[in-house]
This record gives C-alpha cells, sequence and structure tokens, in this order.
C-alpha cells in the first residue's frame, strides 16, 4: 500500500509538472508568435520608408561628373555654397563646444 501511495504521488507530480511546463512553452509560443508579427510589419514599415528616403536621395543627388570643361561660373558658385555651409558647420560645433566647457566648468569649479 506504501509503493502505491508513493507512485501515485510522483506519477501525479510528473503530470502536474508536465501541464505546467506544457502551458509556459504554450503560452511562450504565441508570445514569439505576436512578437514576429510586429517585428514584420515594423520590417515592412521600414522597407517603405528605406524606399521613399531612396527615392529623395535619387532625386536631389549632386553631380559629381568630371568638371574639366564645364563653365566657371557655376562652379565657383557651387564653391562659395559649400564653403558657406562648412563654416556654417564649424561655428556651430565651435559654439557646442563652448556651451560644453561651460557646463563642465560648473561640475569642476
Amino acid at each position: 500500500m506504501l509503493w502505491f501511495t508513493v507512485w501515485t504521488v510522483l506519477v501525479v507530480g510528473t503530470l502536474a509538472g508536465a501541464f505546467v511546463l506544457g502551458r509556459r512553452l504554450w503560452r511562450s509560443g504565441l508570445a514569439l508568435g505576436r512578437e514576429l508579427a510586429r517585428a514584420g510589419q515594423t520590417w515592412e514599415q521600414l522597407s517603405d520608408r528605406l524606399a521613399e528616403l531612396q527615392a529623395l536621395a535619387a532625386e536631389n543627388r549632386v553631380d559629381t561628373g568630371p568638371t574639366v570643361l564645364a563653365p566657371r561660373g557655376p562652379l565657383r558658385e557651387r564653391r562659395a555654397v559649400l564653403r558657406e555651409e562648412r563654416h556654417a558647420r564649424r561655428a556651430d560645433r565651435a559654439e557646442k563646444h563652448a556651451r560644453t566647457r561651460q557646463s563642465w566648468r560648473a561640475y569642476w569649479s
């Protein structure tokens, strides 16, 4: 009679553990499926946005072909625009660095 009780408890415990483990695996599988569906939607949105950005980049592409025999006026104007943009970026960067230095001086003073 004692062995029957021991084996009954062992079998019932094993079945209960298997049920809990199976339920957890089922729920994890469902959660994985939902996340994969969400990832697929995100991938679709990302690929659409990438196609838009590639089309926009193709529209706004600057000609970088050879300019040996091209008229010099437009080339000089383009160079002047690029130089102004470069100086503006350099000034913005210097201003940002100065603000950072000032903020760090507040910590170290």
